[in-house]
């Protein structure tokens, strides 16, 4: 249980019995289908401490801060009994109810820390934190109060409030019964012992109830820490996490400091250590106390903090893999890492394995060295000084419980358990295990509120643990130590500081398929193969005969079906199926297809014979999209009216194809009549022999011979290259070729010249659009008015306009090679040869080896007004609109601001104060490696055709930018470059923007 540390605030009973209990559910994660909701108890207040289930009626008591609650097997509420706020003072001992306290009196939350069932008298004991830590005997049946001892010292256990730090074990017989309980005291050693044994007497009001088993003036059934262990370490105590017995032992698992490493400065950091106390359960003086460090490692981490424990037997398999019986105990544990944080451990946790038999080895080993007077007694919170082993010749066997020496006794060695499964996320809380049909299955409850199914059938690392579901059982919280089996082990009981929830110990109805069920690895389920269900075998009906539950993937049932497919046009077509591992069929099956038919199957050889369905019964299962439907075919048991076993089936339709190559290259036996242009499943559809095409090589089709350049308005005709195509019959119309221009249809007369060419006849084309240098169109022929030729690689028409965006020498002669675009001198235009007046000297084609453009040379630069004027304006507006913020609103670009602040950060950071650098810096990383690139080659971002005049104007204007931005003194002399001369008068003013765009970064205002 995850400790409930601190004070609860006084809950108030008349609301609790006002509003009630509510059930809430939680539903499985990851089902593969709808799974029932968890049943689960809430009561409004919260609480919740600890769990018991009757192991006969499997009526479920809890116990809680308050309240203690009897629920049905389902968590229906049936009873509550209120335990308090109770008027108290823990510093008031004995407690107010005895003797009158002179401390301060209040409410008081009642913290139950301990629930056990007493069955040898039908009674509940249920301990709490008030009043010294007084326990009720509750009735069974109604939660009637049959007592509640609270006069004598033996009747107080404890104060301590943290709940899951106390552990109890009843041990009863004919004749009598007997509490041993375990309890962390607080200090108050001369109040409490740590741990003792207890008369439970049948009448509640003896006065011998709850008194020590054994007492005199020496020795009593109790053992106390002493008083110079909490003189030396104030905050030494022992909290109990699980107790059980085993044969004629009682066992707990505890936490408590470890002396040996913990400084006993306060203030030092604390360390614990976990142990395994054994007692014989008849040795009222305790002298068979023991004693050892308990715990596991896992590739050199150690695990120390133990959490929870289950006493378990083994299933046949781990029995095995231990070398033990199926009959010996095992004992299942939960640690967390390391050895510090007793109430927050750290979430990286081990679920390791004990055996009985191993803890008993170790212990008598231990017990037979000191026997024969080896080394010390070795329990240094419990002894005040270190006392040799005493040599004795008794003989020590398994069953030993001591003599008046050499008792008690400490282990030096840990004893390590065997590691089974590490979590390093969740945080393992608690666990439990059994065993179903010879499979050892783990749960283990978890920090964040799921619950991890493990099958754990051997310690060998070749075989290690298998987490085969994790499943959320809570909305978050931690999942407490009370993890409990229902008695028929169909169910967990789970507990949180807020609800019980009751969760399957499996969930096979989840998996919907054979594969699924058996993939799973969960071992409680498996196939029932006529039910088509996943279940446990004890609910599969006749599950022992041969082959109707499946418990390995290799024996799922396997359908085939011959043929696999037919067309939408055929109907009652016999199919053979074949299945294997199917029990007896002998009560007949029927064959369905999906939801749309169902019709009996005949059984012969082993072979399944059904009839497709029918032509009416086919109008509803054609395919409405696409050329096939794929609808599943089911076998169905007349024994269990559960469909069983089923096969993809595939109903195709040819007649979706308008295309030859689409319809002989799908996946179906389809032929294509080129003369009726049809695709059909039946070749005898066909018209002519000649005209049924079965493979795409005799497909008629385009194929690609050159690619196809018309100038605009040029009458030119059009020759392509083509395979099969046919040649019309008689009242078939010819050829055409359609071309498709801006959304516009075109067609062109075409003339076949045989089977592999046709031409388009001659005509001219057009386009819409002066800036358009070159259109790619679609070009499709077609003959018989509709029947298309397919083409498959989408071949295309190409119309250009020499003029188009070519309005330069250089753009001319830059055209596609392909284009018969050349550059006429005379004209000063792009055009085609035929259109220069005389082509023959002035005509230039990028093709001819002279043909070279007059370009301008710059050979000098100087001052000039007009030229100054020119770039004026527009340099004006590039830097405004650069430097200024002002057109941006308030929204400057985030990864500029995030550039600059940096740069100030480590200026600041390496005390730079010089603006002048700080300046330095942000140009470098914005305007002249960002801004100066794209003023200097604009056409990597804008689609702007550069020649050699631009580039010269650009290099001007990106210098003057550069200057702009530099923190250099503006000098002038004859060698100054022709930017400076240009824009003398100007860069200053420029230099004033850049620092003012700079300062604007600075500013509140521009950020998002």
């Amino acid at each position: 249980m995850w400790p409930l540390q601190g004070s609860v605030g006084v809950l108030n009973p008349v609301r609790v019995l006002l509003l009630g209990l509510l059930v809430v559910s939680f539903p499985q994660a990851q089902s593969r289908a709808p799974q029932e909701p968890f049943k689960a108890f809430s009561p409004p207040e919260w609480g919740l401490t600890h769990l018991a289930v009757h192991n006969k009626t499997g009526e479920v008591y809890v116990g809680s801060v308050n309240w203690i609650y009897k629920l049905s097997s389902n968590l229906t509420k049936l009873r509550s009994h209120m335990t308090g706020p109770v008027v108290d003072n823990e510093k008031c001992y004995p407690p107010p109810s005895v003797q009158s306290c002179p401390h301060d009196l209040s409410q008081t939350n009642n913290v139950n820390k301990l629930l056990l069932v007493d069955y040898a008298q039908n009674r509940l004991i249920a301990c709490g934190s008030t009043s010294q830590g007084i326990c009720q005997f509750l009735r069974l049946d109604d939660l009637f109060k049959l007592g509640e001892p609270h006069h004598r010292k033996e009747h107080y256990l404890s104060s301590v409030s943290e709940s899951g730090t106390m552990s109890g074990v009843i041990i009863s017989d004919s004749m009598s019964s007997k509490l041993f309980i375990g309890t962390p005291i607080d200090g108050k050693s001369e109040y409490f012992p740590t741990l003792s044994s207890r008369k439970l007497m049948a009448n509640e009001e003896n006065a011998d109830m709850f008194s020590f088993v054994y007492q005199d003036e020496f020795v009593s059934s109790q053992l106390k820490i002493p008083s110079d262990t909490l003189s030396k370490f104030p905050a030494f105590d022992i909290y109990y996490i699980y107790g059980f017995s085993s044969e004629q032992f009682v066992y707990y698992l505890t936490l408590q400091l470890d002396t040996q490493l913990t400084s006993p400065d306060a203030s030092g950091e604390q360390f614990f250590t976990s142990k395994i106390v054994r007692l014989c359960v008849d040795d009222p003086k305790f002298y068979s106390y023991v004693e050892f460090p308990i715990g596991c490692t896992k590739d050199g981490v150690e695990y120390r903090l133990i959490q929870d424990a289950y006493l378990s037997k083994p299933g046949r398999q781990l029995a095995n893999s231990l070398g033990v019986s199926e009959q010996e105990d095992v004992l299942f544990t939960v640690f967390s890492q390391g050895q510090k944080n007793r109430s927050k451990p750290p979430r990286e946790s081990a679920m390791c394995l004990f055996t009985l038999r191993r803890i008993k080895e170790k212990i008598k080993e231990r017990i037979q060295s000191c026997y024969r007077g080896q080394g010390k007694l070795s329990l240094p919170w419990l002894l005040n000084k270190e006392l040799a082993c005493i040599n004795s010749p008794l003989q020590i066997d398994d069953n030993f419980c001591g003599q008046d020496f050499n008792q008690p006794l400490g282990g030096t060695s840990t004893i390590e358990g065997i590691p089974l499964f590490l979590d390093k996320d969740d945080g393992m809380t608690s666990v439990a295990a059994y065993d179903y049909r010879g499979n050892t299955v783990a749960f283990v409850g978890t920090r964040n509120g799921r619950l991890k199914k493990i099958l754990v059938n051997s310690v060998s690392p070749s075989r290690p643990a298998l987490l085969y579901e994790n499943v959320p059982v809570s909305d978050g919280g931690p999942i407490l130590r009370d993890l409990l089996f229902s008695p028929d082990q169909q169910y967990l009981y789970t507990l949180t500081d807020k609800q019980v929830t009751r969760v399957p110990v499996e969930s096979c109805e989840q998996y919907t398929t054979c594969g699924e069920c058996l993939g799973s690895r969960d071992p409680h389920c498996g196939w029932c193969v006529l039910h088509n269900v996943c279940s446990r075998k004890d609910r599969c009906e006749r599950a022992s005969e041969p082959l109707r539950f499946a418990s390995d993937s290799r024996q799922c049932v396997e359908l085939t079906v011959q043929p696999r497919n037919i067309s939408v046009t055929m109907s009652e077509v016999q199919l053979v199926l074949e299945a294997r591992n199917v029990p007896d069929l002998s009560a007949g099956v029927n064959c369905s297809f999906g939801d749309f038919t169902e019709s009996e199957a005949r059984i012969y050889n082993g072979l399944i014979y059904c009839l497709s369905p029918s032509t009416r019964q086919l109008a509803a299962i054609a395919p409405h999209q696409g050329d096939k439907r794929v609808v599943r075919l089911y076998l169905k048991s007349n024994e269990t009216k559960k469909k069983f076993a089923s096969v993809d089936f595939v109903f195709y339709n040819c007649s979706v194809h308008q295309s030859c190559l689409s319809c002989v290259n799908g996946s179906f036996p389809c032929h294509w009549c080129k003369y009726r242009h049809m695709c059909t499943q039946n070749a005898n559809d066909c018209s002519f022999q000649e005209g049924r095409v079965n493979m795409s090589e005799d497909c008629p089709q385009i194929i690609p011979s050159s690619q196809i350049y018309i100038p605009v308005g040029v009458t030119k005709p059009i020759t392509l290259a083509a395979r099969n195509l046919p040649q019309p019959q008689s009242g078939q119309r010819n050829y055409e070729c359609i071309f498709h221009i801006q959304g516009e249809t075109h067609s062109v007369t075409a003339l076949r010249f045989n089977s592999s060419s046709i031409q388009c006849q001659k005509t001219t084309y057009n386009y819409e659009g002066s800036d358009i240098s070159d259109l790619p169109v679609d070009l499709s022929v077609v003959w018989n008015g509709n029947f298309v030729i397919d083409n498959p690689f989408n071949i295309k028409a190409h119309l250009y306009k020499c003029p188009a965006l070519r309005d330069s020498c250089g753009m001319c002669l830059k055209a596609d090679p392909h284009f018969e675009c050349g550059w006429c001198v005379q004209e000063r235009k792009c055009s085609l040869r035929q259109e220069c007046s005389t082509p023959e000297h002035t005509w230039m084609h990028a093709t001819a080896g002279n043909s070279r453009c007059m370009h301008p040379r710059i050979t000098k630069v100087r001052r000039a007004p007009h030229t100054h004027g020119t770039l004026q304006k527009f340099v004006d507006d590039l830097f405004e609109t650069i430097f200024s913020t002002a057109h941006r609103g308030s929204a400057l670009p985030l990864a500029i601001k995030y550039m600059f602040d940096f740069l100030d950060e480590q200026a600041d950071k390496h005390q730079i104060s010089d603006s002048d650098v700080r300046h330095t810096w942000k140009s470098n990383c914005l305007p002249l490696r960002f801004w100066v690139n794209v003023i200097k080659n604009p056409q990597f971002v804008f689609d702007i055709h550069k020649n050699s005049i631009t580039d010269a104007c650009l290099s001007v204007v990106a210098q003057t930018f550069m200057d702009s931005c530099s923190t250099s003194e503006h000098k002038l002399g004859k060698d100054s470059p022709s930017n400076k001369l240009l824009y003398a008068k100007d860069i200053p003013n420029y230099k004033n923007w850049v620092e003012r765009a700079a300062g604007s970064f600075q500013t509140p205002l521009f950020l998002f």
